[in-house]
Parts: C-alpha cells; structure tokens; sequence
C-alpha cells in the first residue's frame, strides 16, 4: 500500500493542482503557502520571510516577486522536491543555493527555477507522466520505489548535484542550462542502467551529495 501511495504521488504533476498564473500559490491552499514558508526558512533560517510578492524571492532563485508564477510543469511536487533537499541533504541544498563550489559564471542559473526544471525532467525520463511505466527507466524506478519509498525525491537530489557538477565542469553560463540538463539526463539514465545499482544510494553520483 505504501508503494502505491508514493508511486501515485510522483505519478504525474496532474496529480497536484498547479502553480502557475491561473492557480498561483497566493490563491491556493494554506498547504501550499505553508510550504513556500517553509522553504524559504529552510534556506534562509536567519532571515525574515518576506512578504508572498517581495523582491526577496529573487534572492532565492525565482525569476519573479512572485513565486507562483515561476511553477509549470513541475506542479506541487517539484516544491516538495525542493523542501526534501534542504531538510534531508543541507549542505548540498546551501552550497548549491549560495553557488559556493567552484568557479562560478557571471550569469549563473537560478536555484529555484533550476529545481523546478530538474523534477519535471525526472518525471519525463522515468514515464511519470504516463501514469504507467513504459520504458526501462519507469521500470527501473519501480524497482528503486520498492526498495526507498522516498526514492523520487533522493534521485531529485542526486540529479540537482550531478547538473552542478556538470555545470562547473562545463564553465556553463545561463544560456547553456538546456544543454546541461540534457547531459544530466544522459549521465543519470546511465548510472540507472548498471546492474549492481538496487537503490538511489548505490547510484555513483551520490557520493556527491552531503548532509
């Protein structure tokens, strides 16, 4: 049962009312701005939460004062994913945040957008949008489903750190994050292919990661 309650939770971004301009998080349930709250303490804890439209925001890596506006594809989950990373990995989550490993690009992409971008990635390479595994990759996820239940948001994780590490390798600026993510994918996708993987921590590129 639990399986199935956290397959159907990853299973699509459908599956949560949306965050975009027709249903922005000022207007929607006190869930969803408790959650953009919470965020914001997670990444800031010595600072005042801002006000829901505030320039603040920026600071985090939305591209708006108002942070609603900045969710597609990804839907409530691609938060959650967010939220997961700070509370579950912190270091990782404040060094990626403040952009403090290595040498930086003068235009960087955005943390928070980036976020957003990396969950509805994961969800279109693991067939999530299709409600029913597919492909090798939605198949594969299964098998790392029956083994973490949180798997969906430990892969989040792992694939934000690996689209650094590939940025920084790359000396990416902002125009290049397309091309990033792309690779991201492809090295993510290899790394889920190897036989003697059984869950996301036995995936090479979570060494990366620190709590």
């Amino acid at each position: 049962m639990q399986l199935k309650t956290e397959y159907q939770r990853c299973v699509t971004p459908a599956t949560f009312p949306f965050l975009g301009p027709n249903n922005p998080v000022k207007r929607g349930t006190n869930e969803r701005l408790d959650a953009l709250k919470r965020l914001w303490r997670l990444a800031y804890p010595d600072r005042g939460l801002p006000s829901l439209e505030s320039e603040l925001w920026k600071d985090m890596g939305w591209q708006g004062s108002d942070p609603s506006t900045d969710f597609r594809g990804g839907g409530y989950i691609s938060l959650e994913n967010l939220i997961y990373f700070a509370e579950n990995y912190q270091v990782s989550f404040q060094s990626l945040l403040h952009k403090q490993d290595g040498e930086r690009a003068e235009w960087e992409y955005p943390f928070d957008v980036a976020g957003i971008n990396i969950s509805f990635m994961l969800i279109q390479m693991l067939d999530l949008q299709l409600g029913k595994p597919a492909s090798f990759m939605g198949r594969r996820f299964l098998q790392l489903l029956s083994e973490d239940e949180m798997a969906f948001d430990n892969l989040y994780c792992v694939a934000f750190q690996m689209m650094d590490a590939r940025w920084l390798a790359k000396r990416a600026s902002y125009m290049d994050f397309n091309d990033v993510l792309k690779s991201t994918r492809s090295q993510l996708e290899r790394e889920l292919a190897l036989d003697d993987v059984l869950s996301v921590k036995d995936l090479p590129a979570y060494n990366l990661l620190r709590r």
